[in-house]
């Protein structure tokens, strides 16, 4: 298999509830921000690049604006092409789109034109929601030695609070013999489970989308994946490195922090596969002489003058005098006020924390403070 022929696709919302609390009310799942600079999509784009994809189409719905913003023409993974590149699928954009896009299998069947007329024989999917840095080229060759019909992308650990994820019983060869779905109620147990990311023939991908959409079928694991487990030879790929699944707050907030360990980092941004993103011109973060900062990833544009511990500080955060934040995420344009204390808090784009404010939440519950508000 050549990376030429692979059709590249992006889920840019999170399907079958998984959800990422109020991270996603204003914004899509693959416009995330992560890591002080990079957006979620920045890492399957990245990685398909990398591998030599290029095309690459993104299945959005809702709260899209931020995705568009951040991707425009796709100049930062070189697919802006006149022939391929990237293409923004938003609802309803063929006139096969019929059904809503609160599904997946209803996403896939509303872009039916859009597979119809790429000239790839392969497809590839991948959600945002979760985080990593793969070789495809590796899930290639792996596809083709076991001359797989579908080979789906998995991890084994203890299992996400996520309704509809597939879960799995995996033979030595890497064969699927079991598959269960679950309803949100089998967190926590040691498993083998999906990791979002799929390869399978573009031709056979529409025909098992259409059958299921003929029998009224609604959810794309249970009713074309499990369904098929003995007609077709569906194999388990092992994610391996560091990784992680982001399905809310929590899990978002530990996979911010899990970045400051720097065997972490090395292994999610390694070199040999880069991660690009958006470029922002911007300004050194500054730091005043009363400054304190340890063990924090600071992004450009920052102005510390209090003490920062442990935290991550994306694009053009503020800290005055006398503030300070441990354990803590800041996302872009964030003001913390002189005298104010964080502890564990996440606050969205645009907050304003005023001066002389004690706010302290908990690794297993942080706090979290929406999109322009004040406190």
């Amino acid at each position: 298999m050549r990376a030429k022929d692979v059709l590249g696709i992006i889920h840019a919302q999170n399907y079958d509830s998984l959800t990422a609390g109020e991270l996603t009310t204003v914004r899509t799942a693959a416009s995330v921000p992560y890591g002080g600079r990079y957006r979620m999509i920045d890492f399957p784009l990245s990685d398909m690049v990398n591998a030599g994809i290029t095309q690459v189409g993104i299945i959005t719905d809702t709260n899209y604006q931020s995705l568009v913003d951040h991707v425009g023409s796709g100049r930062p993974w070189d697919l802006d092409r006149k022939r391929e590149g990237m293409f923004i699928l938003p609802p309803c954009n063929t006139s096969s789109a019929i059904m809503s896009h609160n599904t997946r299998l209803s996403s896939i069947y509303s872009i039916s034109d859009f597979l119809r007329k790429s000239r790839q024989d392969y497809v590839l999917m991948t959600d945002t929601n979760v985080l990593y840095n793969i070789d495809y080229q590796d899930l290639f060759k792996f596809h083709d030695e076991k001359n797989a019909d579908i080979t789906i992308v998995y991890k084994h650990g203890k299992a996400p609070a996520a309704s509809g994820l597939m879960m799995f019983a995996v033979g030595d060869d890497k064969r699927i013999n079991e598959i269960s779905v679950s309803s949100g109620m089998d967190a926590g147990i040691e498993t083998n489970f999906s990791f979002g990311i799929m390869l399978m023939r573009k031709s056979l991908l529409e025909y098992l989308v259409r059958a299921a959409v003929a029998h009224n079928a609604t959810s794309f694991e249970r009713d074309v994946i499990q369904a098929n487990l003995q007609a077709l030879k569906i194999y388990g790929y092992p994610i391996t490195g560091f990784s992680a699944y982001m399905d809310s707050v929590k899990s978002f907030y530990k996979a911010n922090m899990d970045l400051l360990n720097p065997e972490n980092r090395r292994l999610l941004f390694d070199p040999a596969k880069p991660v690009d993103t958006k470029i922002c011109d911007n300004v050194p973060a500054m730091y005043g002489l009363d400054a304190v900062v340890s063990n924090s990833l600071i992004a450009d544009g920052c102005v510390i003058e209090g003490t920062v511990e442990n935290s991550v500080l994306f694009r053009d955060v503020k800290v005055e005098k006398g503030a300070v934040v441990r354990n803590s995420i800041l996302f872009q344009g964030t003001m913390i006020s002189s005298n104010s204390t964080l502890n564990a808090v996440i606050t969205d784009k645009n907050a304003v924390i005023t001066p002389n404010k004690n706010l302290s939440g908990d690794e297993s519950y942080p706090i979290f403070i929406s999109k322009n508000s004040t406190v």
